[in-house]
């Protein structure tokens, strides 16, 4: 998520050239490349090594902004010989692209500062502030490892006595070579997709100096926070009044570290982590801040987002004979997909009311409210 010093008044008339703008910059949608970017297999093992250091190295942001990344941006126990020649192919060309799916770039402002002025100010958020959200991972390299993986597993749970109800269930022991190189491998998607995300910043930030005319320094375009979701890791975690390393995977969830952690930047030390759960493109997103009851009940862990009410299918099923694109604008938000169907798939009511999935965890005490964001544009993959 990137924060900016504009107030909603100030960027309203400029929304729509920059949403058309950011479609232009950032190629979206299923299968979509750069063509102005293709890495050779050695650029690319360092891509997936260094993960965003690699993109600041090259000119894409600055030093600052691995600051405000999970990890600083780049998983260590990554090693890019463990993954397949097939997955190197699928990805040397998608850095810097949004590609399908759920995956976007929302222009919003901030609607609503909750009972944590003083967190929100911490993170430099403001009501009515211009804020932008980027939702995309390690595109066609990270799905071919994941399907690499799964053949693997099957064939290792059948080597470990493993019984599987569900084939999709495929596992290994966390400490087998096949545990092992698995661990590796997602950690050199994790790393692509963290260098996916920073260049896409890049391109967002080039985007606001061309629609206003004024640098990103005076724009104030800084990173609020990179995130990670569906991803496995080894943490230290308290279990049964005890330390103890755990593999924690946080799938179709993100990291809600509480304050005081070593793992949150110092920035933001005295009042947690930011947690940031995008909503559909018609209601809203949400910033919450990570608390010390995640880190008892839930392995420092909340929710992702609010998840489907209805399958793909069935979203462009529902909207047959109309316009997403129109009915969107007539809300005020201005909407660009790769297809009429990508927009019907995204549809607001395809999703559940991420307001109601974030109460929940806020009044479970996992993580806490701290801003509400209303989206006035998006890019869709």
């Amino acid at each position: 998520m990137i924060r900016s010093v504009l107030s909603v008044n100030e960027a309203k008339n400029q929304i729509k050239e920059i949403i058309d703008s950011l479609y232009i910059n950032i190629p979206s949608g299923l299968g979509s490349h750069r063509k102005d970017l293709k890495l050779t297999r050695d650029e690319l093992k360092k891509v997936l090594k260094k993960g965003a250091r690699w993109a600041v190295e090259n000119g894409y942001g600055s030093q600052e902004d691995l600051l405000f990344m999970e990890d600083g941006g780049c998983l260590d126990n990554a090693d890019p010989d463990t993954v397949s020649d097939r997955a190197y192919e699928r990805g040397k060309d998608q850095l810097g692209t949004l590609g399908s799916g759920n995956h976007f770039v929302e222009v919003g402002f901030i609607q609503e500062i909750y009972d944590a002025p003083h967190v929100a100010e911490n993170f430099g958020l403001f009501e009515g502030q211009v804020t932008i959200m980027i939702h995309t991972g390690s595109r066609g390299l990270g799905y071919q490892i994941c399907d690499d993986s799964i053949r693997e597993m099957i064939k290792a749970s059948g080597k470990y006595g493993i019984f599987l109800p569900d084939r999709q269930l495929c596992c290994a022991p966390i400490q087998a070579d096949e545990g092992q190189k698995y661990l590796s491998a997602m950690a050199g998607a994790a790393n692509y997709a963290f260098a996916n995300r920073q260049m896409i910043t890049h391109w967002v930030r080039e985007t606001f100096e061309g629609v206003f005319r004024q640098s990103q320094g005076k724009l104030g375009l800084s990173l609020v926070y990179d995130v990670c979701h569906n991803i496995a890791k080894i943490e230290k975690h308290t279990v049964n009044k005890k330390t103890a390393e755990v593999c924690v995977h946080r799938k179709g969830a993100t990291r809600s570290f509480a304050p005081g952690n070593p793992a949150v930047p110092s920035r933001y030390k005295s009042v947690g982590q930011p947690v940031l759960i995008p909503g559909d493109m018609g209601r809203a997103s949400y910033v919450l801040c990570g608390t010390e009851k995640a880190m008892e009940e839930t392995f420092g862990s909340t929710c992702h987002g609010a998840g489907r009410v209805m399958s793909r299918s069935q979203a462009i099923k529902a909207a047959k004979g109309r316009s997403i694109y129109r009915e969107m604008e007539a809300r005020g938000v201005f909407v660009r997909g790769a297809s009429k169907e990508t927009l019907a798939e995204e549809a607001p009511e395809a999703y559940k009311d991420v307001s109601k999935v974030v109460n929940v965890v806020h009044n479970a005490g996992i993580s806490r409210l701290v801003a509400k964001i209303v989206p006035l544009g998006s890019i869709k993959g």
